[in-house]
């Protein structure tokens, strides 16, 4: 942002007449003789006058530019992390001799910590750098890391046509797990901020422009895994993965291309630290101070106040109170995301051991993930100017736990379709299968059988991911905004990491007739995925009790004076938005 749009963020939005600044301190006396008030208003008394910046009805082609770059830039982004993860389980069995479970396995504990990883790059943001330091410094680390996986990935013995050059599996794999390594250090970081960066861009259009721009947000992230999954992920199984890794390389230098490209224009907040290293004092405070040493304080938190001796206003405290009630609903969204991964996990192997033809071409397996993104994206835009204009009309508005709550609700429905499929592809086993460079005997059922299970994850995506990342952006302090979508993205880190434990312990559990053995056609999937549906609806009744209870940081009432009323009127009450919540609103 540039300095003169920097000095506006930091005076009144309100000026008196139109123009010029209204000062914040002025007496309310004053105003009330203005406004014809009595001698009971105009008292001398002091207040603080808080005004709500006015929605802006228009985007300006500057905003609109602006934001373009800030959505390209994730779409890029995304096109070199599905291109990664599309192929993952195959590029482990065919070249780098893993097997099926260990394959799978290793993809799970990529996705778990590549969304663990934004706790970190959120408080690097908010509390050292920025958010748009913290996208380009690990855009860089991205980089780094796709540029070694094609390396991973090149025969070099052909390359420089000599057996000397020839790069051994050990050697792959080093190159290969570095190269993730730091691909998840990179997304992470980029991934706690993007999005909240590109709503600051907005947020003086209203909530409304909120909504709307993470609609859209997550429309361009599944455009760009659209893109991997069908035409990355053909070019990885069917030319070279040496080249298939190397067009994810490409795509990330677009992207940094296109977040340089309106530096100049971008809104950029005054880094004030991060509340994260507050909320551990806090809770230091509350468990160190007994509630008898501390009288009249009724919570835990309470203790950390000034009025109550402690080291925190009241306003701060407020904040970390919002954040920690976020933590239970995030808390139910994890067995989401454990069901999520099961697309580049369970639903590939399965894929795997189908028939691959149309005609007499053979689709990549990891194709069948682009009915998921493009269920989003036909989702997405009835959602934002159909469904949820609908709900608000007849006053019945989705709140942002009713729409998670929907999600789950399909997610649980995918497992059964899953389990449907499984059992009418063992039925009907019947010829070997090349596949990368391996052959697997499959079943003669089409692939294609696997699209509802998809769609369904994918519409699930559309309730609950971007109702999540909506909820964890307006219900937390501006300080932690960062670090609170980094941990509602921690959630889907630790659903694949509840997974991978999930298979390990059905594994031990079911070992004399196993559930999901080395080779599918062997076991029985389908209970495993009556199991994950099982576990979703039990997380589900679970969600429905926190999220009856929740209450939701609202709007509360606030003296301050409208300049713009005539003086024969009384002065309108004004509002703001604060941390407190309100005990009508709660979460259904």
């Amino acid at each position: 942002m540039s300095d003169m749009d920097a000095t506006h963020e930091k005076r009144p939005l309100l000026d008196e007449g139109g123009s010029g600044s209204l000062s914040t301190n002025r007496s309310i006396s004053e105003q009330a003789r203005e406004n014809g008030a009595g001698p009971a208003i105009a008292s001398g008394l002091k207040i603080s006058t808080h005004y709500k910046p006015k929605p802006v009805s228009e985007m300006s082609p500057q905003k609109l530019m602006v934001v373009l770059c800030i959505l390209s830039t994730e779409l890029c982004e995304r096109l070199a992390y599905y291109s990664v993860v599309a192929n993952l389980v195959l590029f482990c069995t065919s070249r780098l001799d893993f097997s099926s479970n260990d394959a799978a396995t290793i993809s799970l504990v990529f996705s778990g910590t590549t969304y663990l990883m934004p706790i970190i790059g959120g408080y690097i943001a908010d509390a050292h750098i920025g958010m748009y330091n913290a996208i380009y410094g690990f855009a860089l680390i991205y980089l780094l890391g796709l540029f070694l996986l094609p390396c991973s990935a090149i025969d070099y013995d052909q390359l420089f046509d000599d057996d000397q050059y020839g790069l051994s599996v050990t050697g792959r794999r080093t190159f290969y797990m570095v190269g993730l390594v730091l691909v998840s250090i990179g997304t992470g970081g980029i991934k706690a901020n993007v999005g909240p960066f590109g709503a600051q861009q907005v947020q003086d259009l209203g909530p409304k422009a909120i909504q709307t721009f993470f609609n859209w947000f997550y429309w361009f992230v599944n455009a760009g895994a659209l893109i991997a999954y069908v035409g990355v992920a053909a070019v990885q199984q069917n030319v070279s993965f040496a080249w298939g890794f190397f067009i994810p390389f490409l795509s990330m230098m677009l992207a940094i291309f296109f977040l340089l490209l309106s530096r100049k224009n971008y809104r950029y907040r005054t880094i004030k630290g991060s509340m994260m290293a507050d909320s551990f004092v806090m809770c230091w405070q509350g468990c160190k101070r007994s509630f008898n040493r501390v009288p009249g304080a009724v919570s835990f938190f309470d203790k950390a106040r000034n009025s109550y001796g402690g080291s925190f206003d009241d306003s701060t405290v407020d904040g970390v109170i919002s954040v920690v009630r976020l933590l239970p609903i995030f808390a139910f969204v994890i067995m989401y995301w454990t069901i999520y991964s099961q697309m580049q996990s369970t639903f590939f192997i399965q894929g795997e051991r189908m028939d691959l033809h149309i005609g007499g071409t053979q689709v990549p397996v990891a194709m069948l993930n682009a009915f998921n993104t493009i269920a989003i994206m036909l989702l997405i835009p009835c959602l934002d100017r159909v469904i949820y204009p609908s709900f608000q009309r007849i006053n019945r508005p989705l709140s942002h736990l009713h729409r998670i709550g929907t999600g789950m609700i399909l997610a649980a429905l995918s497992m059964i379709a899953a389990a449907v499929v499984e059992i009418e592809r063992k039925k009907h086993l019947g010829f070997e299968q090349v596949v990368g460079d391996e052959t697997f005997y499959a079943s003669n059922v089409t692939v294609f059988l696997q699209i509802p299970q998809f769609a369904l994850v994918g519409a699930s995506e559309a309730f609950t991911s971007i109702s999540g990342l909506e909820f964890a952006y307006t219900q937390s302090p501006t300080s932690m905004q960062g670090v609170m979508m980094g941990v509602f993205m921690a959630t889907s880190g630790l659903g694949s990491y509840f997974a991978t434990a999930l298979l390990k312990i059905v594994g031990v559990a079911t070992a004399d007739d196993p559930w999901f053995p080395d080779e599918i056609n062997d076991g029985h999937a389908e209970y495993l995925f009556y199991l994950l549906s099982a576990m979703m609806g039990i997380f589900f009744l679970a969600f429905l009790v926190a999220a009856k209870f929740y209450k939701y940081k609202t709007v509360e009432a606030d003296i301050s004076i409208d300049q713009e009323h005539s003086s024969d009127e009384s002065p309108p009450a004004q509002s703001r938005e604060t941390n407190r919540e309100n005990s009508d609103v709660t979460g259904f």
